[in-house]
């Protein structure tokens, strides 16, 4: 029964989210319309499945409804902190760097969270992996210490990761 079940539902979370969004990107919720997107939300995830990770050994949910809430707070922030930034100086001087970030995480759905952390921050973008994965290079759009920059990433997402997927 249970592999029945997996080899019908391989992600049934993903199922239900791909469902309940559907429904709620129509004008209107009607039968059809949430019968639809449970038939969506089965042929995606099960079309797709041979190229899905492993699902993370452990994840800590509350930690991550916590990070969401703290980086939807660093994009609000650094969305100020930009716009500053291109309304007060002038690009001579602007001091961009590339960082590079050495890692600790080894989960690629961590690496993976991490970079689109970083990315979806204004003023930064995560550029490249390390073959390994064992470094993230970083494009700062402005900053007078590329260490620091480094440090925080370090300290305020890495280390937050690394719980999430203790």
């Amino acid at each position: 029964m249970i592999k029945a079940y997996r080899w019908l539902l391989p992600h049934p979370l993903v199922t239900l989210l791909l469902a309940v969004v559907w429904t709620l990107l129509q004008n209107e919720i009607s039968a059809g319309m949430v019968v639809f997107g449970v038939i969506l939300g089965i042929i995606i995830p099960w079309g797709t499945s041979v190229w899905w990770p492993d699902t993370p050994r452990a994840f800590h949910v509350s930690r991550m409804v916590t990070y969401s809430i703290m980086v939807i707070w660093d994009i609000m922030v650094a969305n100020v902190q930009v716009a500053w930034i291109v309304l007060t100086k002038p690009n001579s001087k602007l001091r961009p760097a590339w960082i590079v970030v050495p890692l600790e995480l080894r989960q690629p759905e961590a690496i993976t969270i991490l970079a689109g952390t970083i990315t979806l921050t204004p003023g930064t973008v995560s550029a490249d992996l390390s073959d390994e994965g064992h470094s993230l290079l970083v494009h700062v759009l402005h900053t007078e210490d590329p260490d620091a920059v480094r440090d925080e990433i370090k300290t305020r997402y890495e280390r937050r990761l690394k719980e999430i997927f203790a």
